[in-house]
């Protein structure tokens, strides 16, 4: 069976649905990953559910310098491959997996040398709380290379049009690290009992896992993988458009994650207890954007080739059909939020004592999951004409303003909840402005082509 869509001819919503599909399940897989440690670490206590949140973000952190080479990479393969210049394509998906490696082995070593340097940022309450943080990210940091790895070959595989393949490696990884979870977090069948450091275990092993997968079906692949050398010299342009492509995005997202980083410092001062709310409120909330994103990766692809290929009309179009899928999912999950957030964080803390604060994350949050979606769609749809600068300055002004208003509202009769609207706010914004650019982009484009015939 071909797993590769057509992504320049024939009926675009039948052919952007069949790509985006897997992608988005691949998504909710990746979610499910993070769900997974939450609800059998969450039975440890809220320490626990701290101590793994804020390694978690140092983690979220790294992944910066892998969106460079998945964003960088993913634009440059689809649009050589919508060229028909497959030969440009393998050297530039060459030059995507060097980098990525580079990066996996620099970011794993700081680590290993450094994990409690890097939790010391965070002044998490307890002995306990601050050395099951270092060992997570001792063990999930230390060997980041797998997920690296696996998220650059998805990254690949989306631009070839094929999305079945990482869905099925990333469904095998999840079924591991859920047989996995209880067996060494907790101890079972003369396993002892691992704790915190046990999710990080089973994490690693499911990615390594779903790396070796991926370079076993990679070697199958005759478009691009069977042609990639790790040892050849790609010329410096190729390295260079890929940063060029994939920085302005890379640097959003680590400005995104140090933001992250500060306002969970701040949340801190609430106790553990908030930390955790924070953490299991997040992971509940990404249920949309991971799946907005998924989308709109498979968005980016669809709209690279069509942009290589010189078919504005259908880039258009794809954007157009993609922005109706979203509208119905982001409001989906506005309402899933704002009218069920009890029962819904219940599942990850049972903790009564701080379900009021879950609900009143959840809630909050809620109200922009509409408005995010829109926002990551027309981001994907940006990238994957080549433009990442504008969206990436958009997004990090109107993350960065979520400290001095994060600070104002805490300090108000809101209190915490002052934090959450922090959030929610800056993401309403970004999802306008970002469709207005598109619509400014979308006529500056066609005016150029129109001069070029």
């Amino acid at each position: 069976m071909n797993k590769h869509v057509d992504l320049l001819q024939g009926p675009i919503f039948p052919s952007l649905t069949k790509l985006a599909l897997p992608i988005m399940a691949t998504s909710l897989i990746q979610m499910a990953y993070n769900m997974t440690d939450m609800i059998w670490i969450g039975r440890l206590g809220s320490g626990a559910v701290a101590a793994v949140g804020a390694a978690g973000m140092l983690s979220w952190l790294s992944s910066s310098l892998v969106t460079l080479t998945r964003v960088g990479g993913q634009v440059h393969v689809g649009q050589c491959l919508g060229a028909k210049q497959q030969d440009h394509a393998i050297d530039y998906a060459t030059a995507t997996l060097q980098i990525t490696i580079l990066f996996g082995l620099l970011f794993g070593l700081a680590c290993l040398f450094f994990s409690p340097a890097m939790i010391s940022f965070f002044k998490l309450n307890g002995n306990r709380v601050v050395a099951d943080a270092e060992i997570y990210l001792w063990i999930t940091g230390g060997f980041i290379l797998f997920s690296f790895l696996n998220i650059a070959f998805t990254g690949l595989f989306t631009a070839m049009g094929n999305s079945h393949t990482p869905f099925v490696a990333t469904t095998v990884g999840l079924i591991v690290n859920i047989l996995l979870d209880p067996v060494l977090i907790f101890g079972i069948a003369g396993i002892p009992k691992m704790g915190v450091a046990g999710a990080g275990i089973a994490t690693v092993l499911a990615q390594m896992i779903v790396t070796g997968m991926f370079l076993w079906i990679a070697r199958e692949d005759e478009i691009i993988f069977k042609h990639i050398s790790l040892k050849k010299r790609i010329s410096f342009s190729c390295y260079q458009k890929i940063c060029q492509t994939g920085f302005p995005p890379a640097l959003q997202n680590a400005v995104f994650a140090g933001i992250s980083m500060i306002i969970a410092r701040m949340i801190a001062s609430w106790g553990d207890s908030a930390v955790a709310v924070q953490k299991v409120g997040s992971q509940i909330e990404s249920i949309s954007w991971m799946t907005a994103d998924g989308f709109a990766s498979a968005l980016n692809a669809f709209i690279a080739q069509n942009y290589g290929s010189r078919n504005l009309q259908r880039v258009k179009k794809g954007y157009h059909v993609a922005m109706c899928v979203m509208l119905v999912w982001g409001t989906l999950c506005t309402a899933l939020l704002v009218f069920l957030p009890g029962p819904i964080f219940s599942i990850f803390i049972p903790d009564k004592t701080i379900l009021s604060q879950g609900i009143g994350y959840l809630k909050i949050l809620g109200y922009s999951q509409l408005l995010m979606c829109v926002e990551i769609t027309a981001t994907g749809a940006l990238s994957g004409m080549g433009e990442t600068f504008m969206p990436s300055v958009i997004n990090i002004l109107f993350t960065a303003i979520r400290i001095p208003v994060a600070m104002y509202l805490s300090s108000t009769s809101l209190g915490l909840n002052g934090v959450w609207w922090a959030l929610s706010l800056s993401s309403m914004i970004r999802g306008v402005l970002m469709v207005l650019w598109f619509k400014k982009v979308m006529i500056k484009q066609q005016n150029h082509f129109l001069r070029e015939s």
